[in-house]
């Protein structure tokens, strides 16, 4: 049975492993077998970035994308492993031009799915469905604490605000309650 508190403890251990992000990827493989296990413990209802752990080497977050969501592209400067426990999510890649970004892949992820991302990646996350996507985000850092991630304005790469980020759920659960 999947609970929040042994997903965390085997992460933190993992984190210790010579090789973390597939230490990581092993546990996040393992506990995304059962997905429904995941959304009966960390329900997917509204849209909402939760921090399950915190530490300097560390960071897990529960990421509920709204129906129809999306973030604009940004990079994490850490690497970081992506399950989805529910719905779907479209991670669009990219890389960096002498003036902006070009698209560089795309990756769907399902139910079950577990996706490694490495140090250096730049990506955009769209949930295209009617229904929220539930996912866990495992983070090789203090993802809040990294003050110089950024994030793309159009061709304008800006500054990353951890807690502008944080009211984009809100706004996208504002959006839902008005129909807007």
């Amino acid at each position: 049975m999947f609970t929040v508190d042994q997903f965390v403890a085997d992460c933190v251990a993992a984190a210790a492993e010579t090789e973390p992000r597939l230490a990581i990827r092993e546990v996040m493989r393992r506990a995304f077998e059962r997905p429904g296990e995941i959304r009966e413990a960390l329900p997917s209802s509204r849209a909402e970035l939760v921090t399950l752990h915190h530490s300097p080497n560390l960071t897990i977050l529960k990421a509920v994308w709204a129906p129809g969501m999306r973030v604009p592209p940004h990079n994490h400067l850490m690497w970081a492993a992506i399950g989805l426990y529910g719905g779907h999510e479209d991670n669009r890649f990219f890389r960096r031009t002498e003036t902006s970004l070009t698209t560089s892949g795309c990756r769907q992820l399902h139910e079950g799915d577990v996706a490694l991302l490495g140090d250096d990646t730049i990506h955009s996350v769209h949930n295209p469905r009617s229904s929220f996507a539930g996912a866990i985000h495992v983070y090789g850092g203090d993802l809040p604490g990294r003050t110089d991630r950024t994030e793309w304005d159009g061709d304008r790469e800006v500054p990353i605000d951890f807690d502008a980020s944080l009211r984009r759920f809100d706004e996208a659960n504002a959006a839902l309650a008005t129909g807007t």
